[in-house]
């Protein structure tokens, strides 16, 4: 599954995927190819400047984050290393990719800056809320209880991007999601320890933040990278959820618990990775075309939902009531003294069972398209 790379940028017939690349993640992101990459998650060094050890009330040594990979000797040597990976990252993201970028505040507003100055388009933060935080053992700051993450486009330009509106509705109960999410640090069997029962790495990401923000951004087939891999939640969520990915991760210790981590995981059934489909992604049907399809006759009456008042089906399209002509969405807003109306979901047609919505009619030539 691991892969070191010695020579230039591969092709893009010959990238591979589902691995992990062995090597300093600018190298490598150097070798792979102009846009060949759907989405990019990154949780990059916090550069948290801890200047000794911290201590809980009994003396005992917190284990922090003191690792070689989080040392930086000033901020503008931080600052030229993530304006580097992330230039790389634009480079190889495809036209309608996007990136997400999670970071705390030690270093979150530094890489907020870099992404806008380097022309992605940020499209939302989204506040990780600790439901387990540690503690401010000191009694001097705040408890410090969430992460920051910035989801941006590649480009202001960009029309598109994969965002699963819908799914996301359907997972929150019917309810628009919100940007402030709500999971656990990595504890209990989600925690992976070493040999010594110690943690395999500082700041594992729980599964089930990389689940959400996969399932948000993400198809199934679809490319992920993640340029500072660690332990591999990037990776076991991707495969989980019938996504592909690309690993960058320089420590080989970490590497080898990544590969034993991701080779365990049972990835979904095809049928069971279907997200609930998006009315905006639907191919877009003029009302016209019922009357061309023989759904609706010229002259067929249609009905505001209770049945009171009615309006006549013209042959070009349009209705037809009284003095009153338009389109069913004009129809529809003079009929109700609206500045706005939905005309499929707003107008009846008579059915054996009764009135039912001109969208039924629509959703019988989509099923056909």
């Amino acid at each position: 599954m691991s892969v070191s790379f010695v020579r230039g940028r591969v092709s893009m017939s010959e990238l591979k995927t589902d691995v992990i690349l062995k090597g300093d993640c600018i190298e490598m992101l150097r070798t792979l190819p102009d846009a060949s990459v759907d989405m990019v998650f990154a949780d990059p060094p916090y550069n948290l400047q801890l200047g000794g050890d911290l201590l809980r009330p009994d003396n005992s040594v917190v284990d922090a984050v003191d690792d070689d990979w989080d040392k930086f000797d000033s901020f503008a040597a931080y600052d030229a290393f993530t304006r580097d990976w992330l230039k790389e990252c634009r480079r190889v993201l495809k036209p309608e990719g996007s990136i997400w970028v999670i970071g705390s505040y030690h270093n979150v507003f530094r890489l907020g800056t870099a992404i806008q100055d380097l022309g992605f388009w940020v499209l939302n933060d989204i506040i990780w809320r600790k439901s387990n935080p540690m503690p401010n053992f000191k009694g001097t700051r705040f408890t410090n209880a969430h992460e920051t993450l910035i989801w941006a486009a590649k480009s202001r330009e960009q029309k598109r991007y994969t965002f699963n509106y819908d799914a996301l509705k359907a997972f929150n109960e019917d309810t628009q999601m919100r940007s402030d999410w709500t999971f656990a640090l990595c504890t209990g069997e989600e925690r992976i320890k070493d040999a010594d029962g110690k943690k395999a790495h500082p700041t594992q990401k729980p599964e089930a933040l990389l689940h959400r923000v996969l399932l948000a951004a993400s198809k199934p087939g679809d490319v992920v990278l993640d340029p500072f891999f660690g332990t591999g939640t990037t990776g076991a969520a991707a495969k989980r959820l019938g996504r592909h990915f690309i690993g960058i991760e320089r420590d080989e210790g970490y590497v080898k618990v990544a590969e034993k981590r991701i080779k365990a995981v049972i990835p979904a059934s095809p049928e069971d990775l279907i997200v609930t489909g998006s009315k905006r992604a639907e191919p877009k049907v003029p009302f016209g075309a019922l009357v061309e399809a023989g759904l609706l006759q010229p002259g067929d009456r249609l009905y505001c939902p209770k049945g009171e008042r009615e309006a006549r089906v013209r042959a070009d399209g349009s209705l037809v009531a009284g003095t009153l002509s338009g389109s069913i969405h004009k129809m529809g807003a003079l009929f109700e003294n609206a500045p706005a109306c939905n005309g499929w979901t707003y107008w009846r047609f008579k059915s054996d069972q009764g009135l039912r919505p001109i969208d039924a009619l629509r959703a019988e030539i989509r099923a056909g398209m």
